[in-house]
């Protein structure tokens, strides 16, 4: 079974919030190469995703955070965090009709639930290894092995792919903030948002993240 190797992935916890390193680096590569991105960019000096050292948290933020505004989605999760303290074991242990309480779906409870069951049931073999500089694992298997975890979908893996291990390069195509975004920037369907975003690369979680700042009056975090 793979679990035994990937828990170096999801159960590293960082002792703080961080900015990725390559942060600085890929404002200036992207404000080179995109007149739209240059101008966002600007307009958020001083600001930065900063990563979550918790793997729970950033799948059960994203599960919170699905289909609704990052509004609401700041409120369930407060609601749901003063009940679990964002613990898998205390989500684990509290009824399904508590949790529903918080504001959370009967299905996102069953969700938050899987993950945390999975959280708490793989054992800790070693720390992470790599992250942004060479991980173990690509993207891809990243996305393939967290969405054996039922109601973790590609969507959730690419932001814990951003939100945790910091990825530099993820696209989240499925993301309805970042296509709405470029319809309003670019002028342009949202269909063509992979074409817009070659020239990100290889910093497309960077340009995907002040897409996101653009439309909302707080930095969208999982």
């Amino acid at each position: 079974m793979y679990f035994a190797n990937y828990t170096q992935i999801i159960t590293h916890k960082l002792h703080k919030l961080m900015t990725p390193k390559y942060w600085n680096k890929a404002k200036k590569h992207l404000s080179d190469k995109d007149e739209v991105l240059a101008k966002i960019i600007s307009s958020y000096k001083g600001e930065a995703l900063q990563l979550k050292g918790d793997a729970f948290h950033t799948l059960a933020r994203a599960i919170v955070g699905q289909q609704v505004s990052v509004k609401a989605a700041d409120s369930i999760w407060a609601r749901y965090a003063d009940l679990s303290g964002a613990c898998p074991q205390k989500t684990l242990e509290l009824e399904h009709d508590i949790l529903r309480g918080a504001g959370l779906s009967n299905q996102k409870v069953n969700y938050l639930k899987n993950i945390a069951e999975f959280i708490c049931n793989t054992p800790i073999t070693s720390p992470l290894i790599g992250g942004t500089e060479g991980g173990e694992f690509s993207d891809e298997e990243v996305i393939k092995q967290l969405c054996t975890i039922k109601g973790v979908g590609r969507w959730t893996a690419e932001m814990f792919l951003i939100f945790h291990l910091g990825r530099q390069n993820v696209l989240p195509l499925a993301d309805l903030g970042l296509l709405k975004a470029i319809e309003k920037h670019y002028e342009t369907p949202r269909e063509e948002a992979e074409k817009i975003a070659e020239i990100w690369q290889p910093y497309r979680s960077v340009a995907t993240w002040y897409l996101w700042r653009s439309l909302d009056p707080v930095a969208v975090e999982y």
